[in-house]
């Protein structure tokens, strides 16, 4: 039985990842503005918190949490995500800030507040995105999210680096076209070639067991080329 931390818990991948911990048994804190979907699943082992990352009042409700009931975390996984898909030059200046709050700076401060909890053998999973990968296939509108989610790997990277000694694992899953309601909003009409529980099946197979095989590592998890 392990203590597991997923933001952006009340839909998509995130929705299908506390379900799947919970099965097995795991301890579950499911963090979500909209709280309201967790609770209506009424599984007894999933605890939530209606957090929004950009509010510095909210994610200390987190550590509160994590002290009082838990005392240590074995997986975090950074799943919250902003979208904004405008041509460039329509972008404003709040829409990035909004971005790269949830994307960047929300997947920094959750990571600071939980580290403290975390020993040898756990392990934090970032998810980020093709399209933060240097080299891949680019889309126009997408500038504030892939730059973002770009900004995700190399934070992985550095944050593996700086705990190198500590027994603690970090990675990066970035991710292809899943088939979510975020990706519905932003490209209407798509269809991804895979769907929310199967990249969730995916997701929580590696948080459990690859953390003693990779650290630092960035995936990705697409069957599209490049």
């Amino acid at each position: 039985m392990k203590n597991i931390i997923v933001t952006g818990a009340s839909r998509g991948i995130g929705f299908e990842l506390i379900q799947l911990f919970a099965k097995e048994g795991n301890n579950v804190l499911a963090l979500s503005r909209n709280i309201t979907p967790i609770e209506n699943l009424g599984i007894q082992n999933i605890k939530t918190i209606s957090v929004d990352l950009t509010s510095e009042e909210d994610i200390h409700k987190v550590q509160d949490f994590i002290q009082n009931s838990w005392k240590h975390v074995d997986i975090l996984i950074n799943n919250a995500g902003s979208l904004v898909n405008k041509p460039f030059l329509e972008i404003s200046q709040e829409d990035f800030l909004k971005v790269y709050q949830v994307n960047v700076f929300g997947v920094a401060k959750m990571t600071q507040l939980v580290l403290p909890f975390m020993n040898k053998g756990s392990h934090v999973v970032n998810i980020s995105s093709m399209g933060g990968i240097q080299g891949s296939m680019k889309f126009p509108g997408l500038a504030a999210y892939s730059s973002a989610k770009g900004a995700v790997i190399t934070l992985t990277e550095l944050l593996a680096e700086e705990y190198k000694e500590s027994g603690i694992s970090f990675n990066v899953l970035a991710l292809g076209a899943v088939q979510t309601e975020m990706l519905e909003e932003a490209f209407p009409g798509y269809q991804a070639p895979v769907n929310a529980i199967e990249m969730a099946t995916y997701i929580k197979n590696f948080a459990e067991n690859s953390g003693k095989f990779y650290n630092g590592k960035v995936l990705q998890v697409s069957a599209s080329t490049p």
